[in-house]
């Protein structure tokens, strides 16, 4: 199992960019699956973004074009860019590592970070 540190939530406003970082245990890491998850107070738990070990990428329609998922797998750790933020991106954001695209969900989570979007 990886252990995995996310960073660089906090407050931002409407149309303001931030980072997330998720930084992972271990030396496999490049093997993995990662993705980007959050989940908003009262709302089901989404996927927004995910990267394969060969860097494919995929996101959810709602992040499309102003989301970026990338990772540096000498440092052990994937980014989430966000832009554009809306307040509808206010959320718990949480890193994940999985074995396979399919399977993400049920592998190893981070703690979270809370992403705030407001004036």
């Amino acid at each position: 199992q990886v252990r995995l540190v996310e960073s660089g939530g906090g407050l931002v406003q409407p149309g303001g960019p931030l980072r997330l970082s998720c930084a992972a245990s271990g030396r496999t890491f490049s093997i993995y699956t990662m993705g980007w998850y959050r989940q908003a107070p009262g709302k089901q738990r989404e996927l927004v973004a995910r990267i394969t070990s060969t860097s494919n990428t995929n996101y959810a329609d709602s992040v499309k074009g102003r989301f970026s998922i990338s990772r540096d797998n000498a440092k052990n750790t994937v980014y989430l860019q966000m832009n554009s933020l809306k307040p509808e991106d206010t959320a718990v954001y949480y890193c994940v590592a999985g074995s396979a695209v399919a399977t993400l969900s049920k592998g190893s989570w981070g703690q979270g970070t809370q992403v705030t979007v407001s004036s």
